[in-house]
């Protein structure tokens, strides 16, 4: 780790030079205290975890404390959620104490196109990372294929429908169920970022071509499936679920489900390996989890339940992550994950920098691939006093659920005392702990000053957990509360569209309790990316409003947000490449 420099190396080539010094799994699981039975290899350095068996052996085991890492409303080019999740293990690990992690895969979507992988940065990095950002154990693969299998099966049924009559579709054991091909749940799934699938029209040429409809494609981590695996608490919940996954309506306006379609039972075969989290490491040598996947804006954005009852088991510490901000990420983890997990975390880790706070405070447009204005690399104190703001709205959303705040002030190496001391005094006076860390550029050893805060944060006899809202409360009222309390917004808007669905799902008084995902910009509080800080006086448009039955969720669309990202003009994968010689995967970051 000595003659690792992050100033002067990038990412991957900090990542190459340390998985030269890595533990195999079968080093990290006999740390672990996981018996080679239980350990499923993908080579020596990769493996998944065969979770039931790890915790019908260690049923009877305390948990470990459990900390959720969060942050401020990010600039595009992300605050170091994920690095500072790797940083805080690694010092955890520097203090004497047995951590885990649990982080999200990479989607292929940000990885080949402008953020890049998430597998930290600089001296806390998640490794190996070619492994960890192209494919690792095939999960995402399962997922695709489980969707579009799904997809498959609706598909071919409507032109089978169309084709034959009943006394045909009888002799070949089905039952007609008048799927209405103008009313269409869901589309396909792609793991990258394609504008131009969004709106396709499938099914073109003969009769035996498929029935031409109107289609489209969203990205594999926004898919059904993937909150499914994200909130399964195991296999046979996951097999309940995926039966419940509605496709399509009929003519009537009644849901066409996987199970209607037969097709419930060969999508969860699809997913059965999936549901095991894999098994990596730190820089350092620490075990992390990685399971489930990114996108808490169009998603629900979380390391997986499984994964998270399995490193409690196994830690002393446990460290998981939600997406993006508080206002998304953590209420979700908080409303959602943590009302069907029953787990409660000891404190929340709210990761700040110095260079987002001068962004809300008013500071020039952050864009990727562009250099930063020299107002983010200057001394400005006065600008970063502005962007407190939208710091204070985020502490307070993680106080509403009782759970302690742990501000982390990510430290670049252009930030100034006096900056750092405005963000200090600020979080104190909120009620927070307050850190600084220099995980990014010293390790584990740079982050012994925010594990100290967090161990002592994990120590205090913490008020009753509170969650933001009852399951029987209505839908609007459910929407509203997060929409003020969490967003800022003085109301909510809908159109007439998202007004037809919310009274459909309401009509069925089983869907009545089902959890609130938003889906909405990550880039401010509001649903209008250009308002930074704290907005006041808006009011939240809810454009369509989608159910996700199998997954128990009703999903409210805010604001323009797509299901399906685009890719931009200076993508990744233009330096992304392979060193023939060495068959190491170059340019990941």
């Amino acid at each position: 780790m000595a003659d690792l420099n992050p100033m002067n190396m990038k990412d991957w080539e900090i990542a190459a030079a340390a998985e030269e010094q890595m533990k195999t799994v079968y080093e990290l699981a006999e740390e672990m205290g996981v018996e080679r039975m239980e350990l499923l290899p993908y080579g020596h350095f990769v493996a998944k975890l065969d979770f039931i068996n790890i915790l019908k052996r260690l049923k009877g085991r305390r948990d470990g404390k459990y900390i959720v890492v969060t942050a401020i409303t990010p600039t595009p080019l992300g605050e170091g959620k994920s690095t500072t999740a790797m940083g805080l293990v690694q010092g955890l690990g520097k203090l004497g104490h047995r951590a885990i992690g649990a982080i999200r895969q990479p989607s292929g979507g940000p990885t080949f196109n402008i953020k890049g992988s998430a597998a930290g940065g600089g001296l806390s990095q998640c490794i190996p990372l070619s492994d960890f950002s192209l494919g690792l154990t095939g999960d995402f693969d399962a997922i695709n294929n489980a969707h579009n299998l799904g997809m498959v099966a609706l598909t071919s049924r409507l032109q089978h429908e169309f084709n034959y009559g009943d006394k045909t579709l009888a002799r070949k054991g089905l039952k007609r169920l008048d799927i209405d091909p103008r009313n269409a749940a869901v589309g396909w799934t792609i793991d990258f970022c394609a504008q131009a699938l969004r709106e396709i029209t499938v099914g073109i040429g003969g009769k035996m071509d498929g029935f031409m409809m109107r289609s489209g494609f969203q990205i594999t981590v926004s898919s059904e499936v993937m909150s499914i695996l994200a909130m399964a608490t195991g296999l046979e919940d996951l097999r309940k679920r995926m039966g419940k996954i509605v496709l399509a309506f009929d003519k009537r306006g009644k849901p066409i489900t996987t199970a209607d379609l037969e097709v419930d039972g060969a999508m969860t075969a699809l997913m059965f390996r999936a549901i095991n989290p894999s098994l990596m490491q730190t820089i350092e040598g620490q075990p992390v989890l990685v399971h489930a996947g990114p996108f808490a804006n169009i998603s629900i954005g979380q390391s997986s339940i499984i994964a998270d009852r399995l490193g409690l088991k196994l830690a002393d510490y446990h460290v998981t992550e939600s997406g993006f901000g508080a206002d998304i990420g953590f209420e979700k983890f908080w409303n959602l994950k943590c009302r069907l997990s029953g787990l409660i975390p000891h404190c929340s880790v709210i990761v700040a920098t110095v260079r987002a706070l001068k962004m809300h405070g008013g500071g020039p447009s952050v864009v990727p691939g562009k250099p930063l204005a020299k107002e983010y690399t200057e001394p400005n104190p006065a600008l970063v006093e502005r962007g407190i703001a939208n710091l204070i709205a985020h502490i307070e959303t993680v106080k509403k659920s009782h759970i302690i705040p742990v501000v982390c002030i990510n430290h670049f190496h252009t930030d100034t005392d006096d900056e750092i001391a405005v963000v200090k005094r600020a979080a104190e006076a909120a009620g927070a702990r307050v850190a600084v860390s220099k995980h990014w550029a010293l390790g584990g050893e740079g982050a012994r000053e925010l594990a100290e805060a967090v161990v002592d944060a994990c120590q205090v006899r913490h008020p009753k957990f509170r969650l933001l809202y009852e399951d029987d409360l209505a839908i609007k009222d459910k929407i509203s509360r997060i929409a003020s309390e969490v967003y800022g917004a003085e109301g909510v808007t809908y159109t007439e569209l998202a007004e037809q669905k919310i009274n459909a799902i309401q009509a069925d008084h089983t869907l009545n309790q089902l959890g609130i995902c938003m889906v909405k910009t990550h880039l401010s509080l509001s649903h209008d990316p250009s308002r930074k800080g704290r907005p006041k006086g808006w009011l939240l448009p809810v454009r369509d409003v989608l159910l996700y039955r199998g997954a128990g969720l009703i999903v409210p669309v805010a604001g323009d947000i797509k299901l399906m990202p685009g890719t931009a003009s200076d993508p990744a994968f233009r330096r992304i490449d392979v060193d023939v010689k060495t068959g190491k995967v170059t340019g990941l970051f």
